[in-house]
């Protein structure tokens, strides 16, 4: 094994280690359960605290430090692995499959754990005038994070279809425990719940389109099935069920619904699993095995569609939520629209580059957003106002955040979603990409539509929250102290300035699926400079300054008033939610209810029936037994009477 493929290999392994410690301490007894030491009330669990806090940023940190060694080290694609299991000639492997793009990958999923990891050390810290302990259970939220970025990990580096379904199924798990963390929330266990029983619908077909391309293949080695010669049929199929758990663990229009009651949990955890990393996975599963579905033109078409839905469900859907953290939400929701857009239109490099400047940017927000809900207690921006004042160090990094989101220049989200909006403009104006043309333009059109709306809500929520006049009367809201602010000021740095590595063509080389030696031709730069910009940039402009005339003329009141009647429609996302329920949660919950009462009646009435008839017969004979002697000698009689005709029949018949 290479030195390459060692830091491979070690990538996950060390925030794993970190998780399985973790869980190992115990969580910290309650406030009531607090010892006295001295003239100071400390947690008897401070030690524990304490431990599970270093392993966890080491962990993250251990993680960083591997994945920026495999980025400065990796210089081609390398590969290695060994046999896990032959089952009669289909083999699974352990193994590690390394390129640029994986390593930059790695390198924003660690990034953005450690800084959620340090964040968190503050933002669950119990105050010394708190009236429920808030952190008695960090150990294991500490590890359970560890773990999530281990199987993260997993799924970026490895070099079998099993091994990544592994560490899917392992996010998908950490996601529901991470949600569900504070359970004096009661929306909190159902927020997870819905979210793993959601996802879980993609991911059956998910474990059946790696079955299907394994059996194919004869091997779940990467490598193996895009080398393979699978029959149309097959691979078409193949590549629809995968995309049922892209839909699932990306929040992608149908099983979209999970992702912004998610928000319950904590808001750290939203910052890890549903803005930079899990709800990212399906984009970069696919760009692993990309040439299977250029392939497929059905399976891009089926994409193209979903995308375009979503990206625009999900704008509209933010433009009236109250919520800060859902309408970050509906934003995630619409912003991985682009990205599988992209991948639609035939562009792996630009589908990665938006991906890696939302990590930065939509962490930061979600960090920010934190701090507001920590600083005023509520989540509603109708409550909020007034704090750009109090709070200067979270107003800007939110000015750079919600930026880049909406794509002002020089920002990077600018470069990543022009990129985005450009390989839809050529697929299609000029049938570019293995897409169908009509694909380029639903996307194209959907992505120019979703620019003017990000930028609206984009707006909205920064005058809501920060300008104006404060609508609620707040003790003293302040920026955060230094645990806190420190996470805030490092990812602002990228969310600001990662779009212009986009003029590098050694950085637009490391995104190819296939690098080239030299200079990529223009098609495959990252950053198009031209007059393609123009119609993006008087969109946002337009998006922008709408919502600012409308703030401009009542401060007070809230732009989202300008939607009128459809308002409401927005704000429960097409009312998507209750059709859910009608035509799935409703007829399950009715089919298992007649289960349950056949089970009841039919299997178990037989059973018990079949008892009671027993019982019944034996009672009887137990009763022939108790009779009196001369009721019993005529019954010995008549036995004795039966079984000698019985024997004279059969001796007259033979």
């Amino acid at each position: 094994m290479s030195t390459t493929t060692l830091l491979g290999a070690l990538l996950p392994a060390v925030p794993l280690v970190a998780g399985l410690l973790g869980l190992l301490l115990p969580p910290a007894p309650r406030a009531a359960d607090q010892t006295r030491t001295g003239d100071q009330t400390r947690p008897a669990g401070d030690r524990a605290r304490r431990v599970a806090i270093a392993l966890g940023v080491a962990g993250s940190a251990g993680a960083l430090a591997l994945a920026v060694a495999l980025l400065v080290t990796l210089d081609r694609p390398a590969e290695a692995s060994t046999t896990w299991v032959d089952l009669g000639g289909l083999t699974v492997s352990l193994g590690v499959r390394l390129d640029s793009a994986a390593a930059l990958v790695a390198v924003a999923v660690a990034a953005v754990a450690l800084a959620v990891q340090v964040y968190s050390i503050g933002y669950l810290r119990r105050g010394p005038h708190d009236d429920v302990d808030t952190d008695h259970r960090y150990p294991p939220y500490a590890a359970q994070i560890s773990l999530f970025t281990a199987a993260m990990l997993l799924v970026v580096v490895a070099g079998d279809l099993i091994l990544l379904l592994v560490g899917w199924e392992v996010m998908g798990i950490c996601s529901y425990l991470l949600i569900a963390h504070d359970r004096r929330l009661p929306e909190a266990p159902a927020a997870a719940m819905k979210a793993f029983l959601v996802t879980r619908v993609g991911d059956v077909g998910f474990l059946l389109g790696i079955a299907l391309l394994g059996v194919s293949a004869g091997s779940f080695r990467i490598a193996d099935v895009l080398a393979h010669d699978h029959a149309a049929g097959t691979l078409t199929a193949a590549c629809l069920l995968l995309l049922a758990g892209v839909a699932g663990k990306s929040a992608q229009f149908p099983l979209h619904t999970w992702l912004p009651d998610a928000m319950a949990g904590p808001t750290p955890i939203s910052a890890l699993i549903h803005a930079a990393t899990m709800v990212a996975a399906g984009v970069y599963a696919v760009t692993r095995l990309y040439p299977l579905f250029a392939a497929t033109p059905v399976a891009l078409a089926v994409l193209g569609v979903m995308a375009s839905v979503t990206l625009l469900l999900g704008a509209f859907a933010a433009t009236a939520q109250d919520d800060l953290k859902r309408v970050l939400a509906w934003s995630t929701v619409s912003q991985i629209g682009y990205m599988t857009g992209a991948l639609a239109v035939g562009s792996t490099p630009a589908a990665l580059f938006h991906l890696l400047t939302h990590a930065a940017f939509k962490a930061l927000l979600f960090l920010a957003a934190g701090v507001v809900i920590h600083a005023v207690g509520t989540t509603l921006m109708s409550r909020m106002g007034g704090l750009r004042r109090s709070m200067p160090v979270t107003f800007w990094c939110t000015v750079i955040g919600l930026g880049a989101l909406a794509g002002v220049p020089p920002l990077s989200g600018f470069w990543s979603k022009d990129g985005v909006l450009t390989v839809a403009q050529e697929a299609a104006l000029h049938g570019a990409g293995p897409a169908p043309t009509w694909v380029g333009w639903l996307v194209w059109l959907a992505g120019l539509v979703g620019v003017a709306v990000t930028a609206w809500y984009a707006t909205r929520l920064l005058l809501r929250t920060f300008l104006g006049e404060a609508r609620m009367p707040l003790a003293h809201p302040h920026d955060p102290p230094a645990v806190m602010r420190w996470p805030l000021l490092l990812l602002a740095v990228p969310a600001a300035l990662l779009g212009l590595a986009g003029f590098d063509w050694a950085f637009a080389r490391r995104l190819l699926l296939t690098p080239t030696a030299s200079e990529p031709a223009g098609e495959h730069l990252l950053i198009h400079v031209g007059p393609e910009l123009l119609l993006p940039l008087a969109l946002l402009a337009a998006g922008a300054g709408l919502a600012w005339l409308r703030w401009r003329r009542d401060p007070a009141a809230d732009p989202a008033a300008a939607l009128g009647p459809l308002r409401p429609v927005f704000a429960a996302a097409f009312r998507l939610d209750d059709v859910q329920r009608a035509l799935v949660v409703r007829p399950t919950k009715a089919l298992a209810r007649a289960a349950r009462t056949a089970d009841e009646v039919v299997v178990d009435g037989a059973v018990e029936g079949s008892g009671r008839a027993a019982l019944g017969l034996g009672g009887g004979l137990a009763a022939l037994h108790r009779a009196a002697l001369p009721r019993a000698a005529v019954g010995v009689l008549a036995g004795a009477l039966l079984i000698g005709l019985a024997a004279v029949l059969i001796g007259v018949s033979a």
